[in-house]
């Protein structure tokens, strides 16, 4: 399964995520990722490099490596942007950095509403409200999520973004705006991977018609760098998938990969390796056996890497749970 449904379009199951990639490197490494065959990008206001993400699918189009319509791109709605007022503009700021008329889907990023930061005062906006105040946190706006998916069906209407959806929702979420959505939710994007399987939910939002895409699925290697993850915590040394990269002459980060698109959900893996980008979309040419997903599953240990609950008190000054 090289693709996933979403709603009635299909969307390619592997993409590159844009997540931490420099500015510098951006451009001729999403040139290469096309190059090796990739078709989707994950992208977000917040990452801080929809400009040059810009500049890539610009040489990509122009030297006609692919057409616009072969290409599916994400980009995510800010925490700062919450209030229907800020909707529209935070995504035509995206469509202008990106070079772009559309997007294939606009997600809301988190949960979190954060108090609204001008583009002229600081783009993007990020976590803290006043960097330079003596106390630096991030100062919450509460606006109700229905309003703000009020305003995101508002897009689709408008022909800015083709279809719309959320990440980091949880089931209490989903099952909320399934309730209120009249433009239904698409897509679903979590954090996943066999230390957190999140079987439930992944169901859950199958059941509700929704895809789903998982973000982070290597596990801990994105966190290493950032303090929130130790060397030790990497899936890449577990048994179980050692065994099933020397069974199938894969990797164990291909092992883990395909694990991620052979349980039906898409997958976003970062690198900013030339080499990696190709062995990371080399997964339709082997196929794990129930038994070898099952081991894998069974790493599961509900480890949350990616939760505000942790990060935002560690970073920003702010406690801010949104999970149980």
């Amino acid at each position: 399964m090289d693709a996933i449904a979403v709603s009635d379009r299909k969307m390619p199951c592997v993409g590159l995520g844009l997540w931490k990639i420099p500015d510098t490197q951006v451009p001729d490494l999403v040139v290469e990722a096309v190059r090796c065959g990739y078709r989707h990008l994950d992208s977000a206001a917040d990452y801080g490099n929809e400009e040059a993400v810009g500049v890539g699918i610009k040489k990509v189009l122009d030297a006609g490596l692919c057409k616009r319509e072969d290409l599916w791109v994400t980009s995510k709605l800010w925490n700062t942007f919450h209030r229907p007022e800020h909707v529209r503009p935070a995504c035509e700021k995206t469509l202008s950095d990106l070079g772009l008329d559309a997007l294939d889907l606009y997600l809301v990023h988190f949960p979190i509403s954060l108090k609204y930061v001008d583009f002229e005062t600081r783009y993007p906006p990020e976590w803290l409200h006043d960097p330079e105040a003596e106390n630096p946190a991030m100062q919450i706006d509460p606006v109700p999520l229905q309003d703000t998916w009020r305003a995101m069906e508002e897009l689709v209407e408008a022909g800015l973004v083709k279809q719309i959806g959320v990440c980091n929702y949880n089931s209490g979420l989903l099952n909320d705006l399934q309730a209120y959505a009249r433009i239904k939710p698409a897509m679903l994007q979590i954090e996943s991977h066999p230390q957190l399987t999140q079987e439930r939910l992944i169901r859950l939002a199958h059941h509700y018609g929704m895809a789903v895409t998982a973000f982070s699925p290597l596990g801990s290697l994105s966190y290493v760098s950032l303090g929130m993850a130790g060397e030790d915590d990497s899936l890449l040394n577990a048994a179980v998938v050692k065994s099933a990269a020397s069974r199938h002459g894969k990797t164990p980060a291909q092992v883990l990969l395909r694990w991620g698109v052979q349980r039906g959900t898409a997958i976003i893996p970062k690198t900013s390796s030339p080499s990696r980008l190709a062995e990371n979309i080399a997964l339709f040419d082997f196929h794990l056996s129930d038994e070898e997903m099952d081991g894998i599953s069974a790493l599961n240990q509900n480890r949350r890497y990616n939760d505000p609950a942790v990060f935002c008190e560690a970073a920003f000054n702010t406690f801010y749970p949104i999970y149980d």
